[in-house]
């Protein structure tokens, strides 16, 4: 079952929230150079491979976390749902590579239960070539 994110709003017949705390996002540093950019990694190469395509590495992670970060305070979530360790949320939407190209991307955040602030869990393709 869905539920409302803590931003909630119904602005006539749209529904429109943005990631709470978004600006507090927590990303770590691990996660992105040793997940999500690794090469190496088991799950996260295939991630890296797409990224990677884009311009994105885990020599320039900061790059690729700034991106998400703007992509977070732009998009609305286009998901939430109740997990074992607290709010998931998924947020969808556009992400221009250091290499110009921009492409669709999903990214899952989830809010411990007892906190308010987003932490980044992972990202991966969502959608064709823009």
């Amino acid at each position: 079952m869905a539920i409302r994110p803590l931003n909630y709003r119904v602005l006539g017949d749209e529904n429109l929230a943005r990631l709470p705390n978004a600006e507090r996002a927590i990303i770590e540093a691990d996660k992105l150079r040793g997940y999500v950019l690794s090469s190496a990694h088991p799950v996260g190469r295939f991630k890296a491979a797409f990224f990677q395509r884009l311009g994105y590495s885990a020599e320039n992670w900061e790059a690729f976390e700034w991106s998400l970060r703007e992509l977070i305070l732009s998009q609305d979530v286009a998901q939430v749902e109740e997990s074992q360790y607290g709010q998931k949320f998924i947020v969808e939407g556009p992400f221009k590579g250091s290499s110009g190209e921009t492409v669709q991307i999903v990214t899952v955040w989830v809010i411990l239960e007892g906190e308010s602030t987003p932490r980044f869990i992972t990202a991966y393709p969502g959608g064709g070539l823009r």
